[in-house]
């Protein structure tokens, strides 16, 4: 039922949406985030989009670590910045501050960080969180501007092990927080989400204006009236995480013991298998004929890798063991 006339309207960051993400980010990370410093968004996807929109001029360059999400190039771009890759510790996959430093010119205007990260599921400590805040602010007071951080916190309430999170905003001011429910709902395609300014961050005002603004010229893109009347509920939700941790260690398990080389992730659900093959993507159609589906790791640009998702059920999972063995056979003696 319609509570009044504007109930089904279009609508833009609603205040009772603003105050339940505020709330909830209050209690969750100990940061007084106020609800005006809330900007809803139709997941992480216009967020992060919202953000770049408004704060890349043409020429502007954007850091980004590699492996990274699929669209964070092409968003880069969209804007008119300049995508600067910077790969991650390749024993360690967390983040390699020196080629950051390396990476920093006068026309750096961002960096994206995604912690947990998609595909690696790796969880950036507080060391290093505090150790590139310094190299920000160090890199901005030598340029004579502020170097944004976009953190893509699409995953961080999915985490395994009882690890604590640690989120960039508690350590750098210019930091922009970027989420969807998407994730932990695993419904992907209710698309609601959100920007969130951290108290400390300057000139929040300006800020947050320019922000509405884009959100209006890219589409329109605040979440729907029947999510965000919903948010009061759906923020007390999530997918069973002690289920997914139990799949991980199960499967993380199996597979070594099959002769598998993987590490086990901290966060987000997916597992990133190093391919018994240098070809990920032949290794993937081998696994296709074995009746099971995964990504090559090329696409993440993580190549002779292939990633796997915690998401399906038990029954999947036990399936597909015995066809993991049998592609692994296959492939070696293809090799």
């Amino acid at each position: 039922m319609p509570h009044d006339k504007g109930w089904f309207a279009y609508k833009l960051s609603e205040p009772n949406s603003r105050e339940t993400v505020s709330r909830s980010l209050s209690a969750w990370r100990g940061i007084d985030f106020a609800a005006e410093d809330i900007l809803m968004t139709t997941g992480a996807f216009a967020g992060l989009f919202a953000a770049l929109w408004t704060l890349v001029e043409a020429g502007d360059e954007v850091i980004f670590n590699s492996p990274p999400w699929f669209f964070y190039e092409a968003q880069i771009l969209a804007v008119g910045g300049r995508p600067v890759r910077v790969r991650v510790d390749p024993a360690t996959f967390d983040l390699d501050l020196d080629a950051i430093a390396g990476a920093i010119t006068d026309r750096t205007r961002a960096i994206i960080v995604n912690s947990p990260n998609n595909p690696t599921g790796r969880i950036y400590p507080p060391e290093t969180l505090q150790a590139l805040a310094d190299l920000l602010a160090d890199a901005s007071a030598r340029h004579g501007h502020p170097i944004y951080l976009l953190s893509d916190e699409a995953y961080s309430r999915i985490i395994y092990d009882g690890r604590a999170y640690p989120s960039p905003t508690a350590y750098y001011p210019y930091t922009l927080l970027i989420y969807t429910y998407g994730k932990t709902l695993l419904s992907p395609g209710q698309r609601i989400g959100f920007i969130a300014l951290p108290p400390a961050m300057p000139e929040r005002e300006p800020l947050r204006d320019a922000l509405m603004g884009a959100l209006l010229l890219i589409g329109f893109a605040f979440p729907n009236a029947l999510l965000q009347h919903a948010l009061p509920d759906l923020d007390r939700l999530s997918i069973d995480i002690g289920q997914l941790q139990a799949r991980r260690d199960w499967l993380v398990g199996a597979l070594r013991e099959q002769g598998y080389e993987l590490h086990s992730p901290e966060g987000a659900f997916y597992l990133l298998p190093r391919a018994p093959i240098a070809d990920d993507w032949e290794f993937v159609r081998i696994l296709a004929r074995h009746n099971i589906l995964c990504l090559p790791g090329t696409v993440v640009e993580m190549p002779g890798y292939f990633r796997i998702s915690l998401t399906g059920s038990d029954a999947m999972i036990r399936r597909a063991l015995p066809g993991f063995e049998r592609a692994l056979d296959e492939a070696r003696r293809q090799a």
